[in-house]
């Protein structure tokens, strides 16, 4: 960039599209890495990390980078592909320097840090952390009326010492705009003490759906960091199976205390599935199916299609039972397809509609046997149903394959060809 470039705000960076000179994406932002230096001095901006189209974090030094503007970071197209890991003396400027309670070097006042600017050196490549921008008041749920100011580096103190209780809200607003699965990913790289920091900050929903893309040591960590009647409203909001999962890895007396305090309904959900053997069709469905009685209409399964919370693969048909609508049903009739839903006129049964000819899954049948009949079948999802004919609940493509991929898949790259600058 020329001499004299604007002043870049890392809170928009995050997220960021990476491209190589020919316009071609290698990747998005997930930080940035500083160094600090002695005295009153700004530090010095190193480079970024950047999340490539495989999932590998890797480091791009800023002397590589060529532009950061518009939304948008360029590099030179060279890019070492080798895993990024943080050094002793560097700092993740997203991860750890956001939400710091910093002093005012005039006047000795705490404040909490919002964000910081990064800014190139005129007639260098070097980049440096030249602003800084606080709000004033202690932090906690009403620091948001504080007054907000834009300081130079050197007008703070703070930086260097580790804080106990470091917020973590102005974090979380900056991952804001991401997937689930990719929060997860930048919440699994950063330090335990800012993971647990980070889940604190999330709001239930948002904190159960990083849950459940989180490796199972992660999720066990940070279950473990919140208090007993929190970690119970997490894992409500979890979908039954995921919640099942976590609680097996659980001592046997922390899984009953916390099911205890969830609400009785959702703890007799997640008691059934845990009844069954993990790799079975009983101990991977949900519990949550979209349920309709034959009367409902064309337009009754799709106002419940539209609910915004469902997956794709639970959207993609409904399951028609006798009363009650809640699992385990009464008798289950059939499935109707989404697609089938839409060449159908509004006011029609769905009763009439049902495909009867495919054969439900068991609760006992087995991974194997799972995986040939959603292959044969081109199926997202499938009807779990007893003997007595009941709707027990439907397996997901994605749980499926969530157990045919290697235990670690979670926390390894995606082996994809062709990746910019690989």
């Amino acid at each position: 960039m020329a001499a004299g470039a604007p002043r870049v705000f890392v809170s928009h960076l995050a997220g960021v599209p990476v491209f190589d000179p020919v316009g071609d994406q290698v990747g998005r932002v997930s930080d940035l890495v500083a160094m600090l230096r002695v005295g009153r001095r700004p530090p010095r901006l190193l480079g970024m990390v950047v999340e490539v189209l495989s999932r590998r974090r890797v480091f791009v030094p800023m002397t590589r980078i060529t532009g950061v503007e518009s939304g948008q970071v360029i590099t030179t197209g060279v890019v070492n592909m080798r895993r990024f890991e943080q050094r002793p003396t560097e700092r993740l400027v997203l991860g750890e320097l956001l939400d710091r309670r910093v002093t005012l070097v005039e006047t000795g006042e705490e404040v909490t840090v919002l964000d910081v600017a990064i800014q190139q050196l005129p007639a260098r490549r070097d980049w440096e952390i030249d602003k800084v921008f606080v709000r004033r008041g202690k932090s906690g749920a009403l620091r948001r009326r504080g007054e907000t100011l834009t300081l130079d580096w050197s007008a703070v103190t703070g930086f260097s010492l580790e804080e106990h209780g470091q917020g973590a809200e102005n974090l979380v607003a900056t991952f804001e705009k991401l997937r689930p699965a990719d929060l997860a990913n930048a919440l699994h790289h950063l330090s335990p003490k800012r993971r647990a920091e980070v889940a604190a900050a999330l709001d239930d929903d948002r904190l159960a759906d990083v849950l459940e893309e989180l490796p199972e040591d992660d999720q066990i960590e940070i279950l473990g960091k919140l208090k007993d009647e929190r970690a119970a409203d997490v894992l409500e909001a979890m979908d039954p199976d995921d919640a099942a999962d976590l609680l097996n890895e659980l001592p046997e007396d922390e899984k009953e205390r916390l099911l205890t305090l969830m609400q009785p309904d959702d703890a007799a959900d997640v008691r059934r599935l845990m009844a069954y053997e993990e790799r079975t069709a009983g101990g991977l469905m949900t519990t949550e199916p979209i349920v309709l009685r034959p009367d409902a209409t064309v337009a009754d399964a799709l106002a419940r299609v539209r609910q915004q919370d469902l997956s794709p693969a639970l959207a993609a048909q409904v399951y028609v039972c006798r009363p009650p609508d809640e699992t385990p049903t009464g008798k289950y009739l059939g499935t109707v397809h989404f697609q089938r839903l839409l060449r159908d006129p509004p006011f029609t049964l769905v009763g009439s509609l049902v495909d009867s000819d495919l054969p439900p899954l068991g609760p006992d049948t087995q991974l194997p046997a799972m995986t040939s009949y959603f292959a044969a079948y081109n199926l997202v999802a499938a009807p779990v149903v007893d003997e007595s004919g009941s709707l027990l609940g439907a397996v997901t493509v994605d749980d499926v394959l969530d157990h045919l991929l290697p235990d670690d898949w979670r926390e390894t790259e995606f082996h994809e060809e062709g990746v910019s600058g690989g």
